[in-house]
């Protein structure tokens, strides 16, 4: 119960922090953040978080990671429903939130997207499904890697969630022209179920390519590594309770 509620309170801060960053600084009047503020704030949301539950939970807080860990033999198939099903959750009250804040502004419109993802007509850069499919697929399996590699038993000990946090930054910078930058299900559909029509039309891409890319991530470093299920202590996904 505790590790899902870390998860719980994980990605609800993942999300509401980075969507938030979106939606209500980026575009602030002289002050804007930009692409590089939302992408450092994702980036800050999984390294505050993997440091304050990493030891608790494994600080997954996306279930494109779950199901990568899985795959790279860090993970127990059986426990991979609750913890989606936590990450979710934490997801959708981040994006309740987030609505019940900026829709105080005169200067919000949900028609602009509340950091919805996206392709086709719905992409910041106007991609093809096609694009946003690879683009996803591809920048979660090598965000996957990074955090099997960051988080094994040989890596520095105490600097996974530097190296992860740093990791999805740089996701970031280049996946949000694509598609607002997915990488992660439960992000993607706190906003959507806010935003409906298109964002809900699309959302299945949002689930199907993260997926896909967690578990080649986790494959491809289980094939590479040696002994890829060791764990650096602390900060490598726990084992649930039964």
């Amino acid at each position: 119960m505790h590790k899902c509620a870390a998860e719980t309170i994980g990605t609800f801060w993942l999300t509401f922090a980075g969507c938030g960053s979106a939606v209500i600084a980026a575009g602030f009047p002289d002050v804007g953040i930009g692409l590089l503020g939302v992408s450092l704030a994702f980036g800050l949301t999984v390294l505050t978080m993997a440091y304050a539950i990493g030891h608790i939970s494994g600080c997954h807080l996306n279930p494109a990671v779950t199901v990568g860990l899985w795959a790279g033999g860090r993970f127990p198939a059986n426990c991979i429903g609750p913890y989606v099903a936590s990450q979710v959750v934490g997801a959708v009250i981040a994006a309740a939130t987030l609505f019940a804040i900026a829709v105080g502004s005169p200067m919000f419109d949900l028609a602009k997207g509340f950091a919805a993802n996206g392709y086709g007509a719905h992409s910041p850069g106007q991609y093809s499904l096609i694009s946003g499919f690879v683009a996803e697929v591809v920048l979660t399996m090598m965000f996957l890697f990074i955090i099997m590699g960051s988080t094994h038993g040989k890596a520095p000990v105490g600097f996974a969630p530097i190296a992860i946090g740093l990791g999805l930054t740089l996701i970031h910078l280049v996946g949000i022209p694509i598609t607002n930058t997915s990488v992660n299900p439960a992000r993607s559909t706190g906003p959507a179920l806010f935003v409906g029509g298109w964002a809900l039309a699309q959302l299945w891409m949002f689930w199907i390519a993260p997926l896909i890319g967690g578990a080649l991530g986790g494959i491809l470093y289980r094939w590479l590594s040696e002994e890829p299920s060791a764990q650096v202590t602390g900060i490598a996904p726990a084992t649930p309770a039964e």
